[in-house]
């Protein structure tokens, strides 16, 4: 299987106050951590960016290793960002995985279990679930990006996968990273804190 990681990191972080994609977690910023993450398994990592783009794309250490997409109109909505990443899928792309990158505690082990067992189950989807909750990186077939481009930009990648429940393989993880986002510098400092 050929997986092309997405990496969601166009939004404006008004309620933050400065792009979550530079802030840090364990020595790196968030953006350099997920393109690590997924550099081992995907090729490529598409990084969509829209606010602030310069900044956060001169701001990291990895950007030669992803594919940079921008978002002209950030403001849609993450699943525009989405959109932008699938419109450039790679054609030898079997699968993608997707994630928005306020996830930055996500274990390298967890990405691990959760390709493997994408790849082993043959699912449409694949989701991590931390005690009974969904959480991201999300790996999806090939056959959903051209659902997900019909869509209205406006939309939200749940209610396509909502139609494939079914169809969806959870991987139960004992990762609390697969739930826990920052929007805030409240829920920043509890992210930075002590471990579950």
């Amino acid at each position: 299987m050929s997986l092309t990681g997405i990496i969601l990191a166009a939004g404006a972080s008004r309620r933050m106050g400065r792009p979550k994609a530079l802030l840090e977690y364990e020595g790196e910023t968030w953006l350099d951590r997920w393109i690590g993450l997924l550099r081992p398994h995907c090729d490529p990592v598409i990084v969509v960016l829209g606010a602030e783009a310069e900044a956060i794309r001169s701001g990291i250490r990895r950007a030669g290793e992803a594919r940079i997409v921008i978002n002209p109109a950030p403001e849609r909505g993450q699943f525009s960002s989405l959109q932008c990443a699938l419109a450039s899928l790679p054609e030898q792309s079997t699968g993608f995985l997707f994630t928005p990158v306020d996830h930055p505690a996500v274990r390298p082990a967890t990405i691990e279990v959760l390709i493997r067992e994408f790849t082993r189950s043959g699912a449409l989807v694949a989701a991590p679930r931390f005690r009974g909750r969904g959480g991201h990186p999300v790996c999806c077939a090939r056959r959903l990006a051209d659902e997900m481009l019909a869509e209205p930009p406006q939309s939200q990648a749940r209610l396509v996968l909502r139609r494939y429940r079914d169809q969806t393989y959870y991987v139960e993880v004992d990762d609390p990273g697969v739930v826990e986002d920052a929007d805030d510098p409240e829920s920043l400092q509890k992210l930075l804190g002590p471990r579950l």
